[in-house]
């Protein structure tokens, strides 16, 4: 009898191995992000030349450049560097849309995901230490950077006829409260937020052209009275900071200080009911165990649940080509 020959070695899918070291990519564009790499390059320069502008080892800095390069974000010709389309449009101080307060926001959430395997052992977030003036600017800028792409797709859903007050809670930068402003010009808009956000806010409102007519307020809105007589309430981005019972309270606040007629809208990831997608809102909400102590994603039926305890009606999503959902309810007449 002949022997039996061993199977070959089985080989993981490309895609899987793919998904197993996505993160190298990642990790050199941050790198790069926080030497201020691309900036240091300006108009083009040798390895060396790009060395001594960061303080940085020669052997390392060729390194992350050719990988860079690599990457396409670099172009080499002959022995010298210079940034791509992409890195200098988005990467260098003064670049047109400057992007490296968000991708610093990006890699001060790697150093918190390297805790992952133990917060899912105990539950608990990881330790994010002191948080500086550079770490709010950075989040902010992250934010800004979201809302001002998903700004214009949340103003051609809602229904702005007859809007006239409008308060957007954790509203951050006043991205969505920029855009709201310019499509109401007769709106009087206020964004609430802590006390170390509203002047990163003032700022944006003001670069914008719209302080007149965008105020901000310091507020705690896990437990603050947001005032009444709003037409439109906007609670973007925030639930997910939340466990299910801060939400409902979060909710009912906010519903208490609706006009009559006026309307809730909740623009967030928004979890299919068995809760495996969509995938960004599954792999967000891990993103909420690294950093939160109960945040998480919900599903529709939670915010449908959410809005009618609050007492709010006609409560409906409302298509949107975004990311996150959106969910709108209406304060009744009576």
């Amino acid at each position: 009898m002949q022997p039996s020959r061993p199977e070959p070695a089985a080989v993981p899918p490309d895609d899987f191995t793919q998904i197993v070291n996505a993160w190298r990519e990642g990790r050199i564009v941050l790198t790069a992000v926080e030497l201020d790499l691309f900036s240091a390059i300006g108009d083009g320069a040798t390895a060396a030349e790009i060395a001594r502008r960061l303080a940085a080892d020669p052997r390392g800095a060729g390194c992350l450049l050719h990988a860079l390069a690599a990457l396409g974000l670099l172009e080499k010709r002959a022995e010298s560097f210079h940034n791509g389309p992409v890195a200098a449009r988005f990467l260098c101080a003064g670049a047109p849309d400057d992007r490296r307060g968000a991708l610093l926001h990006s890699a001060a959430l790697w150093h918190r995901w390297s805790a992952l395997t133990e917060c899912v052992r105990t539950g608990r977030p990881a330790d994010r230490g002191p948080r500086d003036e550079a770490d709010t600017a950075a989040f902010i800028a992250a934010m800004h950077a979201n809302s001002t792409q998903r700004a214009p797709a949340l103003v051609a859903a809602l229904e702005l006829s007859g809007v006239r007050r409008v308060l957007d809670v954790g509203g951050g930068s006043g991205g969505y409260a920029i855009a709201l402003a310019r499509a109401l010009p007769q709106a009087r808009i206020e964004v609430l937020d802590l006390a170390d956000v509203v002047p990163l806010t003032a700022c944006y409102v003001a670069a914008a052209g719209v302080a007149a007519r965008v105020r901000t307020r310091v507020g705690d809105l896990n437990a603050d009275d947001f005032g009444a007589g709003y037409d439109l309430v906007l609670i973007s981005a925030i639930c997910h900071m939340n466990g299910p019972a801060q939400n409902g309270d979060l909710i009912r606040r906010a519903a208490h200080a609706l006009a009559a007629g006026g309307r809730l809208a909740v623009l967030d990831h928004i979890l299919d009911p068995d809760r495996t997608a969509p995938l960004a809102g599954a792999i967000f909400a891990v993103n909420m165990l690294v950093n939160t102590e109960a945040g998480g994603n919900y599903t529709e039926a939670e915010y449908f649940g959410w809005m009618r305890d609050a007492g709010l009606a006609d409560v409906a999503r409302i298509p949107i080509p975004d990311p996150a959902g959106l969910v709108v309810g209406t304060r009744p007449w009576n």
